[in-house]
């Protein structure tokens, strides 16, 4: 007969039941990460509208989001040899819940930046640089982390999501560079970063000769007197609320 001490195998029902719990802690999880991802797609919406009403333009051409699929999350943390659990999620994945922000001119990426980090529940976490100091094969794009408070029914849960902002130019290249970079046997890679480096260099100078382009046409479009100005404000007013 067995001692009393013994260790008694785990029945099939313990062992369901554990599974059950891990599941629903992490349902719960990834519910914390699109809630806040909707949270901060909503300010930056309702902060594009604030711009068209006090600047006339709207500096957010889209807004893109998405949220990491579980094979996705698996596959980071194992190779980054980190333990697959729920702490180890929240506390080492940041790009769990991703939202893309294409703007169509440069200065509005660092506009948009600012008018984040102003937002009073939001933290920055950390910031990098690719626009000012590009990737090698010439990726370029300003990358935010951010926490934001997310209030459910259990607790509030401070979540961090990675902000992307970027141009219509750097988007387009991005995409077409992702989607290079997985195509199997690529001959001559070589040249072929060579000339990815070079499109990238020529998207940059785009970038900048368009914003250059549309300071000169704001300068010479103001009316010429206050009355006029004060009338088109109220007209693009009128059209926006009806």
């Amino acid at each position: 007969m067995p001692e009393n001490n013994a260790i008694q195998p785990r029945t099939m029902l313990e062992n369901n039941l554990e599974m059950f719990d891990q599941m629903l802690e992490f349902k719960k999880l990834l519910l914390r990460y699109s809630s806040a991802m909707k949270m901060i797609c909503t300010r930056l919406q309702i902060l594009d509208e604030d711009y068209a009403i006090m600047y006339e333009r709207n500096p957010i051409h889209s807004i893109k989001s998405r949220l990491k699929t579980t094979a996705s999350i698996i596959e980071k943390l194992h190779r980054k040899k980190l333990p697959i659990s729920i702490e180890s999620i929240s506390e080492n994945l940041h790009d769990v819940a991703g939202i893309r922000i294409i703007c169509s001119y440069l200065d509005d990426v660092y506009e948009i930046s600012r008018a984040i980090q102003k937002q009073k529940d939001i933290k920055l976490k950390s910031i990098k640089d690719y626009i000012s100091f590009p990737k090698e094969n010439g990726y370029r794009s300003l990358h935010l982390i951010v926490s934001i408070p997310v209030n459910l029914l259990s607790d509030v849960y401070d979540v961090d999501v990675e902000i992307q902002i970027r141009t219509i130019a750097m988007d387009f290249w991005a995409s077409l560079e992702h989607t290079l970079k997985y195509k199997k046997q690529i001959k001559n890679m070589d040249e072929i970063m060579e000339r990815l480096q070079y499109c990238a260099e020529s998207i940059s100078e785009l970038d900048i000769a368009m914003m250059t382009i549309r300071n000169s046409i704001e300068l010479d479009d103001s009316p010429s007197d206050v009355k006029s100005q004060l009338i088109e404000k109220l007209k693009k007013l009128e059209k926006e609320f009806n």
